[in-house]
């Protein structure tokens, strides 16, 4: 009778683990794969061209640069490859240069035939931080692209887009919760290679039955643009004002600051280090940062009795755009997004919201908001080359406008 009983124990030992830890899957009209795939290393080293003194390196955190050859005595070949393929056209590249003695040269850049260029060199110098290079010092011949550029001793950043680490990301958000005792800092687990997941679960007083607004960003490695954007949304959504202190009194806002942090380091065009965009594993959840950010987010649905009303997925495009589900009438916040668009537009000077309308067919985040949560789910794109000053204005007002709805509906 005892082996029974403990028997019995153990059984509902386990079923309330799994019950506790599994997950609900999304069904999507067109099933993606996204178990691992093999990814293609790049060797970190220092390239050295000594018949001209030119040198490079990709030895960094969040570098790619995958071969640098000598073309001729004033042309280098700047070769990038993808982590893996099939893989979309964002031919992201992160190296330093530097040469023995001052001289302007030539950057030809080398992808494979299938991929063409697609972001301005953004270049970091010796007292002067980011900045894009002089549209003038970018030739295109035939299919390739060349970069005037001057060289010498001090180092010289060539990239895509600013380059952001997952290291950058920690002291940034580290020092903006810093003193705000209801940002409560926690990890969800660990990546493929190791790397934390942050979250931040951010509400004040009692979190029960309150209303959960879910932010993310950073599932595409060199999508910084879209990163901007978050952390001027989030900086909003901290300021100390009657506002946010209206809008926390009710709701709870759960974010994440990075979710493919493998990728971002390993200087990844798109993927983590299962190979997988991770913005088409919101189904089956093969991948763990996924895997354990759905968990994470269900779990305190479940524990708070609260529902998931918001899901805004921070990304960057080649334009400004809003890609949102046109089922609205049936989620929790059927009148958010028309309430919010004709609020950005009236609050941000010359502004025209460019949205995209469609239901989500691949098991992206903004269809699993819709289909799993009967959320609202937006992805929020930023332009690869939208002035930087204009993000900051577009991710204040986003945030506060998205404030003022919410507390108007609840």
């Amino acid at each position: 009778m005892r082996v029974n009983l403990t028997f019995i124990k153990l059984v509902v030992l386990f079923l309330f683990i799994i019950g506790c830890t599994s997950v609900k899957t999304v069904q999507f009209k067109t099933p993606v794969d996204t178990t691992s795939k093999k990814i293609y290393k790049q060797t970190k080293q220092t390239y050295a061209i000594d018949a001209i003194g030119v040198y490079a390196s990709n030895n960094f955190d969040a570098a790619r640069l995958n071969g640098f050859e000598m073309v001729n005595d004033s042309t280098v070949k700047a070769i990038i490859r993808p982590e893996n393929t099939p893989i979309n056209n964002s031919a992201y590249y992160s190296f330093k240069i530097w040469s023995k003695d001052p001289k302007s040269i030539y950057i030809q850049f080398d992808y494979p035939k299938e991929f063409k260029h697609r972001y301005l060199p953004k270049l970091k110098e010796k007292h002067i931080n980011w900045h894009a290079i002089d549209s003038s010092d970018v030739y295109k011949n035939g299919e390739s692209v060349y970069v005037k550029l001057n060289v010498s001793k001090d180092t010289t950043w060539v990239s895509a887009q600013e380059v952001v680490t997952s290291k950058d990301t920690e002291l940034w958000y580290k020092s903006l919760i810093k003193n705000k005792s209801y940002v409560h800092l926690k990890s969800i687990g660990k990546t493929t290679l190791g790397r934390n997941l942050p979250v931040l679960d951010i509400y004040k007083g009692i979190k029960s039955n309150k209303p959960i607004v879910v932010l993310l960003t950073r599932q595409h490695p060199p999508e910084v643009t879209g990163f901007f954007a978050y952390q001027e949304f989030l900086k909003t959504l901290l300021k100390e004002n009657k506002l946010t202190s209206q809008f926390f009194n009710t709701y709870r806002v759960i974010t994440f600051p990075i979710v493919n942090p493998d990728g971002v380091d390993l200087g990844h065009w798109r993927h983590n280090a299962g190979g997988v965009d991770t913005n088409r594993d919101w189904s089956e959840y093969h991948q763990p940062e996924i895997k354990q950010l759905v968990k994470f987010v269900t779990n305190q649905s479940k524990k708070g009795k609260a529902k998931i009303v918001l899901g805004i997925d921070f990304h960057s495009t080649y334009e400004d755009v809003f890609y949102t589900n046109k089922i609205r009438k049936t989620t929790a916040l059927p009148n958010f997004i028309e309430d919010w668009f004709t609020a950005l537009e009236a609050n941000i000077p010359n502004y025209k919201v460019n949205e995209k309308a469609a239901n989500s067919t691949k098991p992206v985040s903004k269809g699993w908001f819709l289909y799993g949560q009967n959320a609202v789910g937006i992805t929020y794109e930023i332009g690869d080359a939208t002035p930087r000053d204009k993000i900051k204005l577009v991710g204040k007002v986003t945030a506060e406008e998205m404030m003022k709805i919410l507390i108007q509906s609840n």
